[in-house]
């Protein structure tokens, strides 16, 4: 990390601060406190330490809002993450639905030179095995939108890109489907007053909830 001595709680709130502003959540406290999963007097002590390293500017009404070098420490971060999901999948075969936690207890550990190494090797990856894209060396990251399974009318076929990458049990389900990057999906039928969804993926037909097509995107 380009700011060694940072606490990996301090690099774990950048993180998250920056996932809820790309997904368009304003990042307040209560959002903040929900995502990870602590008491809100919590995030509000750790505002005013960010605000206080010069890492995000907090407004008590207005949520926060991350600096330049606060977004840097993120993506930073986020670029850790995801290339040893990507490692872990790829090179050690771990399924899909284990390489998070993993890569959250490796993150903080991952030095500069072995973070080189490993995008070497791996060819220079774009995205984890999830689908979300993997922040280059500059730090720059692949922020188009994808449309979300939901969004297919009957009889449209897709290739799925990305899925939920925080709920293992979740993945374990979706990967038992084949609904999983890479996977081609066809919509058969979508049910009217937000009833289930159809889907058509290697021969077999799944229903499944409108709530978890919207969680899954495609191309």
């Amino acid at each position: 990390m380009s700011k060694p001595a940072l606490s990996a709680a301090i690099q774990d709130y950048l993180k998250e601060i920056y996932k809820l502003q790309s997904e368009g959540t304003r990042p307040t406290t209560t959002a903040i406190a929900r995502r990870m999963a602590v008491a809100p007097s919590s995030v509000t002590s750790m505002l005013k330490k960010l605000a206080a390293l010069g890492l995000a500017e907090h407004s008590p009404y207005h949520g926060v809002e991350l600096s330049e070098a606060g977004t840097k420490i993120a993506l930073e971060v986020i670029r850790h993450h995801r290339l040893l999901e990507q490692y872990l999948a790829e090179t050690l075969g771990l399924p899909i639905d284990a390489v998070h936690a993993e890569a959250d207890r490796l993150e903080h550990a991952l030095s500069e030179e072995l973070e080189a190494r490993i995008d070497e090797q791996l060819g220079y990856p774009t995205h984890d095995p999830h689908g979300d894209p993997i922040p280059d060396a500059g730090l720059h990251m692949d922020t188009r939108l994808l449309r979300s399974l939901d969004a297919l009318e009957p009889g449209e076929e897709a290739t799925v890109r990305r899925v939920p990458d925080d709920d293992s049990d979740l993945l374990r389900y979706l990967a038992g489907l084949r609904l999983v990057p890479g996977g081609r999906v066809t919509m058969r039928r979508s049910e009217p007053f937000d009833g289930p969804l159809t889907v058509l993926v290697e021969g077999h037909e799944h229903a499944i909830s409108r709530e978890l097509a919207m969680q899954i995107g495609i191309a």
